[in-house]
């Protein structure tokens, strides 16, 4: 191995999906980039279906084209036309008082559902397309971070000097506990249940959003795969102790407690590729940069699934850093200057706590049994229903359009982060 540094403008440690897109976008850009991940990253994979899936918003789409992820994307993905919004119980019809969002509207579909094996094979092929992107896994990285530059060394012996780092590893980032970034965490008690169903018949590229006592239950489309003409995924919010049953039920009757929830709309289901089940909390980090480093996606903040925005809230912080990154590379500045990760902080950290709080609070709404908030949220429900312009603006939303936090919560977003407090 040579002992030569390699130097590159950013570090981006962890190459999930965000901060494998942010690496994408700067490399579309032309920065000399460094992609520093665990796991191997090969330019090409074949994984076999495992029922995971994207749902990719409007403005996320923007974002991976512009990065050159989404010409790669391998399978088809399913554009989500129509979410239909509904509350009710298992194993009975639902409220005739709901919410139906179509695309017409608006002109165009709400997001896309791309599968998690899709997007991997285009994110690894993009990143080693881009001539000034480099890839170094599988391998460990120690950071150390100083007003004048960052160094990295890697397991493998290389060293890397950067002007920033970015923190892209997940919920328990070692670089931010290394800063000294303290979080606040929620519990709700719940599990997320994934995974996908086949059904007899089609979906017409509509989404279903059942809120139930134990938590939210989504149907969302996507394209036919081998073997499965009629395909949904299944994002399943419930009690951990339910959750830990359901997961270990046969394949029959695991699909009879899918069909309680789901309804007979879309004839009879069965379970295709694994299922997954992830402990469901909130996580938001004080703030989003300390000296030479810059935190997105999981390791700043994780929201409830119950909008179905986690993804795209990362994306969105790639969105506002890259631009940033991009604009400051392009007048010959310094790409990890205090100055830069204020602004950055100041985009996103409201933003993403506005979010957060949502859906906190959508969760405590809808996730109970208690008649008289039942009937206050159906009634309600029904009434965004019959509000066109209240009806667009959360379509808006959906798509990832909007993005706007309190007054308040932006001017505390104004306050410069203090490195290393």
């Amino acid at each position: 191995m040579s002992s030569q540094p390699i130097e590159v403008a950013v570090c981006v440690v962890g190459a999930g999906p965000v901060g494998a897109t942010l690496a994408c976008r700067l490399g579309a850009a032309g920065l000399p980039v460094a992609v520093v991940d665990r796991a191997a990253l090969p330019p090409m994979e074949h994984p076999d279906f495992d029922g995971r899936a994207y749902a990719i918003a409007s403005g996320s789409r923007a974002l991976l084209e512009q990065a050159g992820v989404w010409a790669e994307l391998p399978l088809p993905s399913c554009p989500i036309d129509d979410i239909h919004v509904s509350d009710g119980k298992p194993g009975r019809p639902a409220s005739k008082l709901f919410l139906h969002f179509d695309h017409r509207e608006i002109g165009m579909p709400f997001g896309w559902m791309t599968e998690a094996r899709s997007l991997r094979v285009a994110l690894n092929a993009t990143l080693h397309r881009h001539p000034t992107v480099q890839v170094i896994a599988p391998t460990e990285a120690q950071v150390s971070r100083t007003p004048q530059g960052a160094v990295i060394r890697t397991g493998d012996g290389r060293t890397i000097h950067a002007r920033l780092v970015v923190a892209a590893e997940g919920r328990d980032s070692p670089l931010r506990r290394q800063a000294g970034i303290p979080v606040t965490r929620l519990r709700y008690g719940q599990s997320g249940l994934v995974c996908a169903v086949a059904h007899e018949w089609p979906h017409h590229n509509q989404a279903l959003e059942h809120f139930l006592p134990g938590g939210p239950f989504a149907q969302l489309p996507m394209a036919a795969t081998e073997g499965a003409p009629h395909l949904s995924a299944i994002v399943w919010s419930e009690r951990d102790a339910l959750v830990d049953r359901l997961i270990a039920l046969p394949d029959a009757a695991f699909a009879r407690e899918v069909q309680r929830r789901l309804g007979q709309h879309l004839g009879e289901v069965r379970p295709i590729g694994r299922r997954w089940m992830y402990r469901l909390s909130a996580l938001h980090a004080h703030r989003y940069a300390d000296t030479r480093l810059a935190l997105i996606g999981d390791a700043a903040h994780g929201i409830h699934p119950i909008a179905g925005q986690g993804l795209n809230l990362g994306f969105r912080d790639v969105m506002s850093l890259s631009d940033l990154l991009i604009d400051a590379h392009a007048r010959g500045e310094d790409v990890g200057n205090d100055l830069l990760l204020r602004r950055y902080q100041a985009a996103r950290r409201p933003a993403n706590l506005a979010m957060l709080a949502a859906t906190d609070l959508l969760d405590r709404l809808f996730s109970n049994d208690n008649p008289a908030i039942r009937l206050a949220r159906d009634l309600g429900i029904a009434g965004v229903n019959r509000m066109p312009r209240l009806r667009r603006a959360f379509m808006q939303a959906a798509m990832g359009s909007l993005d706007a936090a309190p007054p308040g919560l932006a001017r505390a977003a104004d306050q410069p982060y203090l490195p290393s407090e």
